[in-house]
């Protein structure tokens, strides 16, 4: 029989192009130093177990049932039968909340099928593994640009457009932190949103997303240059792009201009107590989940603090 095989795949946060990318313009993510752990155990039969946080599984390559609470695993699963003779155990393990945005359904696909095609001794490139793992989040949730599965199979920050499919490795691990407002709401249901009243204003909606992608190519400059003041300016300038398209609300609203006005008041102080914020955006789609800021961390009362490092390592199978 096989070895297990354990595979790792980082969370990811967005940093620019949120809602613009999935118009064919560029976004900027990075992966974290949180990450999702994937071991499969081989089996000599035909059955399909899997162990995790939220929710256990028991079924056979003959016959996959449905389960929404494991859908982007299962999914995985499907997609890759032709390719799987005997069953297998897997075993999941997150070292983050999946309430939380930092990509975990992506990270959990982006692990599952590392471990299902190293199970069947296929050889994928960085590229491969991307279109793949694009495949099954269409398949589950019908729309995705695919920018946090990329963060979580290239690792550090990259610049990604989807079509023409195009991966760049940006230099340098700023300073983030999140911080989270305490409900989300599914990504695809604020798209919904986005897109019923963009249906009322079409050119105006089209010319926000072309700004949109005006800022992000200049933070893919701003990171060639290790220009953190300029990229936090910029993401104050995307801010406020989201504002326009209806994605911000009164919660995170108040984080944002909370964390900018903290800094503002220890930057009137002593040196000693200086806190470098350079710039505070929503991460994600929108409509809940977390705010992501660059510089010095700083606490917001009332809401929880994430502290994140850029993790320079995508998914990683680590063998037995």
């Amino acid at each position: 029989m096989q070895k297990n095989i354990i595979v790792s795949a980082p969370g990811s946060v967005m940093l620019m192009g949120e809602h613009a990318v999935v118009k064919g313009y560029w976004a900027i993510a990075c992966a974290v130093d949180k990450v999702i752990e994937v071991t499969l155990l081989p089996r000599n039969d035909r059955q399909v177990l899997i162990e995790s946080a939220v929710g256990n599984y028991r079924g056979s390559l003959d016959d996959l049932v449905t389960d929404t609470n494991l859908s982007f695993v299962l999914k995985a699963i499907e997609l890759q039968l032709a390719h799987l003779t005997c069953g297998f155990e897997l075993q999941i393990r997150a070292q983050f909340s999946h309430t939380l945005g930092l990509g975990s359904s992506a990270a959990v696909t982006v692990a599952t099928i590392k471990a299902l095609t190293e199970y069947s001794a296929q050889a994928l490139t960085d590229l491969e593994h991307l279109k793949l793992a694009l495949a099954v989040v269409h398949a589950v949730q019908g729309r995705g640009s695919g920018t946090d599965l990329a963060a979580s199979i290239y690792g550090g920050v990259i610049a990604y457009q989807v079509s023409p499919c195009q991966v760049i490795k940006l230099a340098g691990t700023p300073a983030l932190c999140l911080h989270y407002v305490g409900y989300k709401t599914k990504t695809p249901q604020v798209l919904a949103i986005v897109a019923k009243k963009e249906r009322r204003q079409p050119a105006l909606y089209a010319e926000i997303y072309r700004t949109m992608d005006s800022i992000t190519q200049a933070a893919i400059k701003a990171f060639e240059q290790q220009n953190w003041p300029d990229l936090g300016e910029l993401m104050n300038l995307y801010q406020g792009q989201m504002d326009s398209l209806g994605v911000n609300d009164l919660a995170l609203s108040e984080m944002i201009y909370r964390l900018r006005l903290q800094a503002s008041e220890h930057s009137s102080t002593s040196k000693a107590d200086n806190i470098k914020l350079h710039g505070v955006k929503i991460s994600g789609s929108g409509l809940g989940d977390c705010v992501i800021s660059l510089g010095d961390s700083v606490e917001l009362l009332g809401y929880q603090q994430i502290p994140i490092s850029v993790s320079t390592t995508g998914v990683v199978c680590h063998g037995s």
